[in-house]
Order: C-alpha cells, then structure tokens, then sequence
C-alpha cells in the first residue's frame, strides 16, 4: 500500500510517501519568519502553506518516484493544531483524493507521532507505554493496539515544549525554545538550581510544567544582569534536568503500574538528548524494552501521518468529506471521524 502523508498542523510544511512500513520520501519545508516574533503566527504559518505544501508535495512523489496515480490513498492532519493551517492540508488532500478517486483518511496529529515508531526496523508490539511530548502536549498513552488508545496522564496546565519556549523566551534565547536551551544546558551544571517537581506523588501520572516555569522566572528576574547572564547556562541546565526527571520518572511509574514492558517515545521534543539518555537507563534499568525514533521522526512529518494512514485505510476506514480541521482534538476522538468500509 503506498500511502501520501499530508502534515500541516503548525508551521511546517510536511509532506512524505511511504510504502507499506517503509519511508520512499520524507519533505519538510520549514518557515523562517516566525522566529522574529518568538513563536508561530497562525496567519502567517497558513499562509505560508498556500505557497509551499504543493512544491512539497510534488518533491515528496518525485524523491519517491512515485506518480499521483500509483497512490492508493491519502493521509492527512486533522487536528489538533492551527486551524488555517489545518485547513490547507485537508482542502489539497481531499481535491487530490477526489480528482485520482483513492481513498484520504483524516489523522490525529498525535497518533501520527505514535506511528512514527511503526517505521523502525524493530517495531512494537503492542500493549505499550508511550510518552508523546510535543510542544503543544505531554500525555502518557497506553496503545492497546493499532488505532486503539488509552490516555492514561497528560499534562494539566503547560506542555513540556510550551514550557522549554516560555524559559527560552525568559532566557532570551529566542525561537524555537527548545533546541536552545537544550544547547545552553549542555554548558551547565543540572544541580546548580533545584528547580521545583510537580505531581511528584505516588499513582499520579498528570503533569504540570507551569510552576517549573515561573519558577525560573522568578529566579532570573531576582539576578542583577550581570549575574543572570553568568548563570544562564546553569539556569537552563536546572531546568531541563527537572523536566526530564519528570518526564522519565512518571513514565516508568506507569509502565510497571499497567504491568508494560515495552516504553516508546514520541513527540518533538523527544528529540532532546538529555531525555533520550535519560529514559534509556531508566529502561535499562527497570527491564523495560525503549524505542525511539529518529530524531528526523520525532518532529512533524508527514511519514508519520502517512504510516498511520496506512494503518487506518488497510481497516477499510475513509473519511467524510465534510470532515474539517479540529484544533483541540484529543487522542481518540478520531474513531467518531472516520467510517469503516467504503
């Protein structure tokens, strides 16, 4: 089955054909202007695909060498997201699915980060564990099979991401946030500060990164400016390690609760190497098998949103055309936009 996956939730253009469970071609088109203003547009991001998801699209087949007509189906992003950037993606998807008459199926964004691990050689299994962590979510998912999930913690206030660019921004480290500190951390000492860990207690698999953050607001803004800028490394350093103590701490905390003994990661900001070393011993520690993806998988893309159409189209499942962008939809919600069979 070779599936054209359509990723347009925030600020890249993203576009990649995979076949079966193997990645023929793998397109982003990135957006630069945003980062005068630290943090993404909405008008502009939408914007901004209208000009670059076609070109995307077409390099996607051609890196592929695929034609139109050698696609058996259509995967695109949904929700959760920018609404006009939704938007653009669905409108190509479905004027494409209609005109070579192929089936398109509507993805959620965050099952997309899940079926990145799907395009590993050494696949799950599942039931498994998985921590999405993206700029917009942090939520612990138990996948009790393919299209099948159980939310079993996320966060209650900031996301880990919107955390790392908030700190950014304190910092004044610009956008985007997260590689940035993530770099800054690697010149400072984690220990230097202890920064605050919320939701710390036993059987609680919620979590909140607003108290972390105004935390270190408040600690940069207590510094004279000379010291706050010779402390900033050990400041971000601070910070991430409380993140990732965090994230790594709940994580295996579920997993021996619902008795999981595999964990895979997912999310942009499971590109950060202080979580993926981190998580790894705490696996090894625990026993537990880790999977986790490419750096390259773990930011937005459209091989993801591609697998998990594979997925969801070898069910027979299509979606309406009156389907439309749902910017808040949350893991699950899915099942109710498309329909088994043709």
């Amino acid at each position: 089955m070779i599936i054209l996956g359509i990723e347009t939730s925030c600020d890249d253009s993203a576009a990649a054909v995979v076949k079966d469970d193997r990645i023929l071609s793998n397109v982003i088109a990135a957006q630069a202007i945003h980062g005068r203003y630290g943090g993404v547009v909405p008008e502009y991001a939408s914007r901004a695909h209208l000009r670059s998801l076609l070109p995307v699209i077409d390099t996607a087949l051609r890196e592929a060498r695929v034609t139109m007509q050698e696609l058996d189906g259509i995967a695109v992003t949904y929700g959760p997201g920018l609404a006009g950037s939704i938007l653009v993606g669905l409108n190509v998807a479905k004027s494409m699915a209609l005109a070579l008459d192929i089936p398109w199926v509507g993805i959620n964004h965050l099952e997309g980060h899940i079926f990145a691990n799907f395009l590993l050689p050494e696949k799950p299994v599942p039931p498994f564990l998985c921590l999405v962590v993206s700029g917009g979510h942090t939520q612990l998912v138990v996948v009790e099979d393919e299209g099948r999930y159980r939310t079993v913690g996320r966060t209650i206030d900031d996301a880990a991401g919107e955390a790392f660019d908030k700190v950014a921004r304190v910092l004044g480290l610009g956008y985007p946030g997260g590689p940035a500190v993530a770099s800054l951390a690697e010149q400072g000492d984690p220990c230097a500060i202890n920064f605050p860990r919320a939701l710390m207690q036993e059987g609680n698999f919620n979590f909140s990164f607003s108290g972390v953050k105004t935390a270190v607001l408040y600690y940069a803004r207590s510094l004279p400016e000379e010291s706050l800028r010779e402390q900033l490394a050990n400041i971000a350093a601070s910070f991430q390690a409380a993140v990732v103590e965090v994230l790594v701490q709940k994580t295996m905390a579920a997993a021996k609760h619902w008795q999981l003994d595999t964990v895979c990661l997912a999310g942009g900001v499971a590109a950060n190497k202080e979580l993926r070393l981190r998580l790894e011993q705490a696996a090894a520690a625990h026993g537990c098998r880790l999977i986790v993806p490419p750096v390259a998988l773990c930011t937005d893309n459209g091989a993801m949103i591609a697998r998990a159409g594979v997925s969801r189209l070898r069910r027979g499942e299509r979606s309406p055309d009156e389907l439309g962008p749902v910017p808040s939809l949350v893991l699950g919600e899915e099942e109710g936009a498309a329909s088994g069979g043709d």
